[in-house]
């Protein structure tokens, strides 16, 4: 049987129709040839994300996104049409998790199933949840430190203008004046060197003789704190047998004095003697007067001798 050359490009063009439309359809995620549901989610925001991006269990792609749009409700939400493969039984309780993007900023939506009995038809709208981007978490984690390093950048800022005020002309040369001193200092110290390692092993020599002879002067430390006690034992002994001695014999005369004993004691005791002393001694201190006034009375000198 032939055909005409009208059927043969009918034909044709029918078989390129419906290749493009598949093929149209297949980069919108739709497959004529496998069966398919589409389920709807919704997002605050979805950054990142479009069409044809995939949609995994797993880490498994079982679809892909299909159409973005804003809620018809005006709440400003965005719907998000997901169109998946109807042989995978996905739970009524399961979650469109929209996952943060890479650094390139593709995102991808994972469906965390549910355990309910009941499973998803056709239409059906899913529990949504969201994951910040990277790119948002390093902008929250970095937030505070670029605010840090532009503070820090405004300290250094001052200090440095500090630094200029400070060091003016004068200043740099007392600086440049006081680094040449440190640095004579610093050479005179240089030459003391020697000398300062001389006193240094002269000084360790002296520790080293007293660590070798500290038994030696231990003992002899020990030997004069001995002599030193038995001196002072001995003075003190001495000392005390000395007052002993002479209490007992101020306290024997005094014994005697109270008891009439000798002169002293008769003196002190017998009271007629006493008058009887001091008038003898009224009587001599008059006789001694007149004879100071009188003298020739008592004494007759002759210078040519006696007739």
């Amino acid at each position: 049987m032939k055909f005409s050359r009208e059927a043969k490009l009918g034909l044709l063009g029918t078989l390129t129709l419906f290749l493009f439309i598949w093929g149209l359809s297949y980069l919108k995620g739709k497959d004529l040839f496998s069966r398919q549901i589409t389920l709807i989610t919704e997002y605050d925001n979805v950054s990142g994300l479009v069409e044809t991006n995939p949609v995994v269990v797993s880490g498994v792609k079982i679809g892909q996104v299909q159409k973005i749009t804003f809620h018809p409700d005006g709440s400003g939400r965005i719907m998000v049409s997901l169109i998946l493969n109807k042989d995978i039984a996905i739970p009524k309780n399961s979650v469109a998790h929209l996952k943060g993007g890479d650094f390139m900023g593709f995102r991808e939506i994972e469906l965390l199933l549910g355990d309910a009995p009941e499973r998803v038809s056709n239409g059906d709208t899913l529990i949504s949840k969201t994951s910040s981007s990277l790119m948002e978490d390093v902008g929250q984690q970095f937030g505070p430190l670029k605010q840090q390093a532009e503070g820090l950048l405004l300290s250094i800022d001052s200090v440095l203008t500090a630094i200029n005020f400070v060091f003016n002309e004068d200043t740099r040369k007392n600086l440049s004046l006081s680094i040449e001193s440190m640095k004579n200092t610093m050479v005179t110290v240089d030459q003391q060197s020697n000398r300062l390692a001389a006193i240094m092993a002269n000084a360790e020599s002296i520790t080293a003789n007293l660590k070798d002879n500290n038994q030696t002067i231990t003992n002899i430390l020990q030997n004069f704190s001995t002599i030193s006690d038995t001196l002072a034992a001995l003075e003190l002994g001495r000392t005390m047998a000395e007052v002993n001695s002479t209490m007992e014999a101020l306290s024997l005369t005094i014994g005697k004095i109270q008891r009439g004993e000798g002169s002293m004691g008769l003196l002190v005791n017998d009271e007629e003697l006493y008058r009887n002393l001091e008038t003898t001694s009224r009587n001599l201190d008059l006789l001694l007067e007149d004879i100071r006034k009188n003298p020739r009375r008592y004494i007759n000198v002759s210078v040519f001798g006696k007739n």
